[in-house]
C-alpha cells in the first residue's frame, strides 16, 4: 500500500540504489487502493487522485518507471497517464471490461499491462487474458505467477506450471513472466488478515530466478509488522540488498 509519499520515497530509493549497484532494472510498485482486503475494516490507501500525485512525484524523484493495480475500468485511463505498467489483480484476471479498458489505455499511452494469474487459473487459461488485451490494442503484456489453489491452507507454487506459463502459446510469442515471491507465501483463510511465511520468499526468489523468469515481484517495508497491508508477507527493507545480490549472481550464472 502507498501509505505515504515519504515512505514510498524511502523504500523506492533504497531498492533503486541496490538494483543500480547490481545492474538490475527496477520498477516501483505500490497500490493507491487495496480494494480486495479480507476485512471491510482494513486500510485501503490514499485513493486514485492523491495516489497518482504521489506516483508522479516518486517517478520524477527516483527516475524509475512505476506500476500499480486497478480494480475498475474507469481507473485505467487516468492511471495510464502516470504509471508505465498497469497491473490487473489475480482475482480480476478474467474480467473482460477491466482487461479491455486497461489494454486500450495502455495502447493509447504506450504503456504495458501486467496480469497476475488467478489462483484458480491454469497457465494455459491465461492465454485468454493475453488475447483480450491484444484485441483491445495492447500487445505489451507481462504475466505474473503468484501461487495456485488454496489446498492445505497455503498457496502452492507449481514450477511445472511456471514453465508452461513461460512457454504460453499465443500469437506474437510468449509474454514475459514475473514471479511474485511474497504474495506466493500467503496463508489464506487465517482470519481477518491473511497470514504468511515471508521467511520462504527468498527461497522462491532464488528458485524462480534459476527457472528463468523475466522479473520478480517483492514487497518490502522498513517495519513489516507495522505495514498497513500485507504485513504478514513483506520482507524487511534492510534484507533486500543481500537478497538482490544473490539473485543477481544466479542470473549471471545462467547467462
Amino acid at each position: 500500500m502507498l501509505e505515504s509519499l515519504e515512505l514510498g520515497l524511502e523504500i523506492g530509493t533504497a531498492v533503486r540504489d541496490a538494483c543500480r549497484e547490481l545492474g538490475l532494472p527496477f520498477i516501483f510498485k505500490a497500490s493507491f487502493d487495496k480494494a480486495n482486503r479480507s476485512s471491510i475494516r482494513s486500510a485501503r490507501g490514499p485513493g486514485l487522485s492523491r495516489g497518482l500525485e504521489w506516483f508522479a512525484t516518486i517517478k520524477q524523484s527516483l527516475g524509475v518507471p512505476a506500476t500499480t493495480d486497478i480494480h475498475d475500468p474507469s481507473q485505467a485511463a487516468p492511471v495510464a497517464e502516470v504509471v508505465d505498467l498497469i497491473q490487473i489483480p489475480a482475482f480480476l484476471c478474467r474480467q473482460t471490461d477491466l482487461l479491455c479498458s486497461a489494454g486500450q489505455a495502455a495502447a493509447a499511452r504506450g504503456r504495458g499491462v501486467n496480469v497476475k494469474k488467478g489462483q484458480f487459473m491454469s497457465p494455459g487459461e491465461m492465454g485468454g487474458a493475453v488475447r483480450k488485451l491484444a484485441e483491445a490494442g495492447c500487445t505489451n503484456v507481462m504475466l505474473t505467477e503468484r501461487g495456485t489453489f488454496f489446498g492445505y491452507g497455503r498457496l502452492v507454487n507449481d514450477f511445472l506450471g511456471l514453465g508452461d506459463l513461460m512457454e504460453l502459446p499465443v500469437d506474437g510469442g510468449s509474454p514475459p513472466v514475473c514471479f511474485d515471491c511474497t504474495h506466493s507465501t500467503q496463508l489464506p483463510g487465517t482470519g481477518e488478515q491473511t497470514g504468511g511465511r515471508p521467511d520462504r520468499a527468498p527461497l522462491l526468489a532464488r528458485a524462480s530466478t534459476a527457472a528463468g523468469v523475466h522479473a520478480l515481484f517483492i514487497e518490502c517495508h522498513p517495519e513489516p509488522s507495522r505495514g498497513m497491508s500485507d504485513s504478514s508477507t513483506m520482507l524487511p527493507l534492510r534484507d533486500m540488498r543481500t537478497l538482490l545480490a544473490s539473485i543477481a549472481r544466479i542470473r549471471a550464472a545462467m547467462s
